[in-house]
């Protein structure tokens, strides 16, 4: 049986994880599309606060996806429509963990969903990874994306060659802002230190490293494509397991395996022009050591080949013992995302997410009552951001089960005036959803004057001092 007054939620985390969770909580009369129909979740009136550890909401699509993909970034007009629905609040600038803890949200509210994200890297594990001049391509991505906790960073790009581990969307990103016409960029709302480093740029060849053959690539074929289209760019493919024309692939290559490798096919018989800058697609590569003395200088490789592995069926890319040395000044490695703890909550340290089961957070394997997660730190670093609306929409059809079958934590919870008032004497530059949105106007503001879709604010005091403004 459930009482009469409203359920209250936080969702911690403002990303498109939570800001989904939040849509399906708060969802409009129409309903949520489930199994080809429109239904309603929600049974009974709900209120959600959505705490964010920035002064800023839309997690990665602000501080991730690439300035020169403004598409991508046009989702943001539905988390719009989702902030102006009654029960919607905005609590920025504030930390779980340094601020409020999770008992305490415990504590206050009915229910908690997690949706941090992943806000670590997976590292490669060999010598040298330490050296000035390697970064995580998560660092790089924020950096030149104005994120306050990167925007700091002393990128150096006087060097002529540049090496990205990996071979995914993030690294095909990394590889063309590092080669895009400057032009281009200064009609984005890349970051403005981003933007005048690489104004001032030297840097001519960037080397994509895949660890296995072209099969094997994990970038999606939009993102190749738009690598042969960067005017003053060469694209180069190297590797010796390239299928031919007319040549079989394999039996069981699905349709987008084939377009990519049709794509790598017509970049192989480009020929190369000469351009002032170039991008090598090098595949069959492993990186063995990082060399330099105080700063990176080169990278020591391995050539692979591919094995049959009996025990899983699968190629492996395995080393001939050929190496060579790559000369670079700076090493990017785009391996993969990987979540962090928060300390009270359990945490898988080898998947790097919190442990659940349909979004139900589990302490050795038990459920822990009203505590919930969804997006990367429920399913790991994968997929994109609309992936995001059916893993929030499982979390909240979780919530739900719960709140019917009485399993919520329902007694001595705390109303919304006395949550903010609480959170404001925690964090005094609290910046609630008026103040983002001073923000949002003045870099737009900012931007319009220079012809650019915005200029952001990168540092935490700026955005707090601008968000003060209106509040």
């Amino acid at each position: 049986m459930i009482d009469s007054r409203p359920f209250r939620v936080a969702i911690v985390g403002a990303g498109p994880a939570g800001m989904y969770a939040a849509r399906h909580l708060l969802e409009p009369p129409a309903g949520t599309y489930l199994d080809g129909r429109l239904v309603n979740l929600a049974t009974c009136p709900v209120e959600v606060d959505v705490l964010e550890r920035l002064p800023t909401p839309w997690g990665l699509i602000r501080g991730g996806v690439a300035p020169d993909h403004p598409e991508k970034k046009a989702i943001t007009r539905v988390f719009d429509e989702v902030v102006r629905r009654p029960g919607f609040r905005f609590f920025g600038n504030v930390e779980v963990g340094r601020d409020v803890l999770p008992q305490e949200l415990s504590a206050w509210y009915d229910a908690v969903i997690y949706a941090v994200g992943a806000a670590g890297d997976t590292h490669m594990g060999i010598e040298g990874e330490d050296l000035p001049g390697c970064y995580s391509a998560r660092e790089f991505v924020a950096w030149y994306n104005g994120h306050p906790d990167h925007s700091d960073l002393d990128i150096d790009l006087s060097v002529e060659r540049a090496v990205v581990i990996g071979n995914g969307n993030v690294a095909m990103d990394v590889a063309r802002i590092l080669t895009t016409p400057i032009d281009v960029l200064e009609r984005t709302d890349i970051a403005d230190y981003a933007l005048a480093a690489l104004r001032a740029s030297r840097v001519r060849e960037v080397i994509v490293l895949g660890r296995r053959g072209h099969l094997h690539g994990a970038f999606n074929n939009p993102e190749l494509e738009e690598l042969g289209e960067l005017p003053g760019v060469d694209i180069v493919v190297e590797g010796e397991d390239l299928p031919g024309d007319g040549e079989v692939v394999l039996d069981d290559a699905d349709a987008a395996t084939l377009r990519k490798v049709d794509t790598l096919r017509r970049y192989a018989h480009r020929p190369i022009v000469g351009h002032p800058r170039r991008i090598v697609l090098r595949f069959l590569t492993s990186p063995v050591e990082l060399l330099g003395h105080d700063r990176v200088e080169g990278l020591l490789a391995s050539r692979n080949h591919l094995e049959h592995d009996p025990a899983t069926g699968r190629l492996r890319a395995r080393p001939t013992g050929e190496e060579a040395v790559i000369d670079a000044g700076l090493v990017l490695r785009a391996i993969g995302y990987f979540g962090t703890p928060i300390a009270g909550l359990p945490f898988d340290d080898h998947k790097g997410v919190i442990p659940s089961a349909d979004g139900r957070v589990l302490d050795h394997g038990t459920p822990v009552p009203g505590t919930y997660v969804t997006g990367w730190v429920k399913r790991g670093p994968n997929g994109i951001i609309g992936t995001n609306k059916k893993c929030a929409r499982d979390t909240v059809r979780s919530f739900w089960a719960d709140a019917h079958a009485g399993r919520l934590p329902r007694a001595d919870t705390v109303d919304a005036p006395t949550v903010r008032e609480i959170v404001k004497q925690r964090q005094p530059a609290l910046v609630e959803y008026d103040g983002w949105k001073a923000i949002d106007h003045h870099e737009r503001q900012s931007g319009q004057v220079l012809g650019r879709p915005r200029i952001k604010l990168t540092n935490t005091t700026d955005l707090v001092a601008q968000a003060r403004c209106h509040q």
